[in-house]
Order: structure tokens, then sequence, then C-alpha cells
């Protein structure tokens, strides 16, 4: 049987997990014990030591923001980002922490991070905020959570998942070549850490205002972020959806920051909230901003599966910014679900042309190639894609699916080989075994 006879629906099993199973996976090796709080000095329950805090960030991260189309093309507001971050996490309870920082091209938002201090913002919540001091409250919040230790707390040996890491950004739902797209386009789907507590959203709030105030920033500005997202969750709840998953919101969280800011750091709210360094260093973003409102609405018509209307605001976001990476995968995605491959490759092909250094388009084109019959365009980048990004199991599966329709059956082996090494159960595993095995590579 020949690779392009096999249905990948069969082949591929759907090996997603969750931000909290990704994170208890890699932390699963540790016993449940206790630790002192780096921020109230009493006991916590945790799973995770420090330094396996920090091997999460180094193993997931990358992923995970690849996942939300990399960092923005434009050193100017990523340096500003890193700045404000080192200004506030200069002043935590744990300034040890390897703190990184970065605006990604994801349209939704939201900003998360790793347990060891490895943050996103997400461009689509920069773009809507108003000064510094807000962001400072956003960075803060983030802080506070990594400070509180509360992605390494756990409440008992039942938290460590059981799922398989390897290939777990690999595709799935496909009907053949062509529907092999994880389209990551449902609000939600790209954004992996464990959803908070309420109980610990109240915690990093008060962390992150004291944060901000100690780096010299107005309380005012944690009131401000607070209310821009319950004003924002009553006039666009799905823009939100994400965020809220992940972040608990409520305007008894806005009262409280609005108390403590009246109250506690009065006095710090004379202190100038940088609206104009803010607006200067993101003024790129801003530009674009229809480009970005465009592409949330059809991120939320994707998710509804009202391609047609989806499609239609990518291409209103294509007409005012038509090199913007992110649209140009969006709309990848989009044909693809209306099984409109040679299209899409066509639009992923060009995003990995505006942005050649990010791994995600790159694995577009290689599926997508794949199903438009041409495995020499889909080794090539699905390649690409493991060089920028090693460690997909997935995309060895892949690989060895393009070097077998290339006719290089001794190459294609060694993928298969490679994968069942570190995949032993699901369809994909077993079609690589009989492939092996059809090839005498196997008894």
């Amino acid at each position: 049987m020949n690779a392009f006879d096999y249905d990948l629906a069969a082949a591929l099993q759907r090996n997603r997990v969750t931000r909290r199973q990704m994170l208890w996976l890699l932390g699963a090796s540790a016993l449940s014990g206790c630790a002192s709080s780096p921020v109230g000095g009493g006991s916590i329950l945790v799973g995770m030591s420090e330094e396996e805090e920090k091997a999460v960030d180094q193993k997931v991260s990358p992923q995970q923001f690849s996942q939300d189309l990399g960092p923005v093309q434009d050193g100017q507001i990523n340096r500003y980002l890193g700045d404000v971050g080192h200004r506030l996490d200069a002043r935590t309870h744990r300034p040890q922490m390897p703190y990184s920082y970065r605006v990604l091209n994801a349209n939704y938002v939201n900003a998360y991070t790793f347990p060891g201090g490895a943050m996103g913002v997400t461009r689509g919540i920069l773009v809507e905020l108003d000064n510094e001091a807000e962001l400072a409250g956003l960075l803060g919040h983030e802080l506070g959570h990594v400070n509180a230790r509360h992605a390494a707390q756990r409440k008992g040996s039942a938290m460590v998942a059981e799922v398989a890491l390897s290939g777990a950004s690999i595709i799935g739902q496909a009907t053949g070549y062509g529907g092999l797209v994880d389209l990551g386009s449902q609000l939600g789907a790209s954004v992996l850490l464990s959803s908070y507590s309420r109980d610990n959203e109240r915690e990093a709030d008060a962390l992150g205002q004291e944060y901000m105030v100690r780096a010299g920033y107005p309380a005012s500005g944690m009131v401000g972020l607070q209310q821009l997202l319950v004003d924002q969750q009553k006039e666009s709840p799905g823009m939100l959806q994400t965020m809220f998953s992940t972040h608990p919101m409520s305007s008894e969280r806005r009262d409280t920051a609005r108390q403590l800011a009246e109250s506690k750091y009065a006095a710090s709210n004379t202190r100038d909230p940088g609206r104009e360094r803010f607006m200067d260093n993101t003024a790129s973003l801003r530009r674009i901003k229809p480009t970005i409102d465009a592409c949330q609405k059809g991120e939320v018509a994707m998710a509804a599966k009202a391609y047609g209307k989806a499609e239609e605001r990518f291409r209103a976001a294509l007409k005012a910014t038509p090199r913007d990476y992110a649209a140009n995968v969006l709309m990848a995605q989009c044909l693809s679900e209306q099984d409109k491959d040679a299209q899409a490759l066509g639009y992923a092909q060009t995003a990995t042309q505006i942005y050649p250094q990010e791994a995600h388009a790159h694995k577009l084109v290689g599926v997508l190639a794949l199903g438009q019959k041409d495995p020499a365009k889909a080794f090539e980048h699905l390649d690409r894609y493991d060089r920028l990004l090693p460690g997909d199991a997935g995309i060895t599966f892949l690989k060895g699916i393009s070097l077998e329709g290339m006719g290089k059956r001794s190459e294609a082996a060694r993928q298969y080989a490679a994968y069942v090494n570190r995949v032993q159960k699901g369809k994909a595993a077993e079609y690589s075994v009989s492939r092996l095995k059809s090839w005498g590579y196997l008894k």
C-alpha cells in the first residue's frame, strides 16, 4: 500500500494536551512536598522544584509561543515589553528567576506565563491598553502567578496527567492529507497553562499591584486594566473567551484593586502612568489595529464553524495589511477547513516568506503540501519545522510519510522507527510498524 493511498484520518491520533496536563506531565517525577511560600512564608504543597519550573519553560514554552504565531517582528516593541517587565521583576519575591517577555502575533486577548517566568503578551490585548501603568498591571499580575508558585502547587498526586507530550502539537481530524491542519483557530486552543482558581487570581492581582507600585507606577494602572477587561467582557465576550477561561474575571477583582489604589497605595496615584511612552513604543501595532480586530472577529467565526464569515474577516485583514503573518496563517487554516487546500497552500507559503524563522507556518505548508500530493515540498517544510522547533514526534511521522511518498524507503523507515521508539500506541504507530514490517525492518 502506497502512503498516498493511506487514510491519515486513521493514521493520526489526536494528541492534544491541556495547559495543566503539560505542566504536570513535566513535573510528574516530583513527589508532592511542602515548600515555603516565596510570598507569604507559609507552607505550600508543590509538585515541582524550582529547577523543574525552569525546565518546563525550556521544554514547553517554545512550542506554545509558536502555536501563538511567534513574537511580533518588531524589535522595538519586544525590547520595550522586556524593559517594563524587568523593571517589575527585579522587585518581585523571586528576582532570581529567568524572566523573559515577548509580544506574540496572536490576536485573542490574553497574557500568560510559564512557571519559570517565560511570558507571552498577545498583540490582541496590547492594542487595547491605554498606558504603561496598565501594561505594568498586566505583567505584574502574571509575575504574581510565578512568584506565588501557582503552577507548581498541586492539590494531590491525582494532578499528575497521564498524557503523551510527544506529538502534542500534531494535527488531527484528518479526512485525508488535505484536512491535516491543527487549526488552533478556536479561541483558547493555543493557550496551554492551567486555569487558575479565583483565589489564585486574587493573590496574583494583589502581588501584581504591589510589584507595580514598588517599580514606580501608579496603582490605578491595575484598576484601569481590570476595568478594560470588565468592559470588554460585556461588549465582546467572544473576544475574551480565552482570557476568562484561564483567568476568571469579575467586577469584584476590579473593585478590590480600586479599593487598594485609593487606600494602601493612594500616594502612588500622582505618578505618571506613562501614556506617551506607551503610545510611542506600541505605535507600530496600533497602526494595524483594524487588521487585528478583523482577525479576532474571523477567529470567533471560525470557532463557531462559520467559515464563510471567517474568510470575509480574514480577507478584510489582508486587504488592510497584506504582509501580516497571522492573517495569512489564519486565512490558510480557514480555506483548508473549506476544502480549498490549493488556495490555502498559497497563503501558508506566503506566511513562511514573511516570517521564515517562525515554525508554525512551515508545519502548515507541510501538511497542506501532503494534501496536494507534493511530498517533496512537504518534507522540505516539515524538516524546516523540525530544525526550528525540534522534539515533535508527530512531525517525525509526517516526515516518514513524505519520504515514503518520494520513494525514499530507507529514509522513511528511519523516521517511522524513530516515531515508534517514542510513541508506541495509536494508529500512527500501528501504521509505522506495518511499514517497517512490510519492508523487512521488523519481523
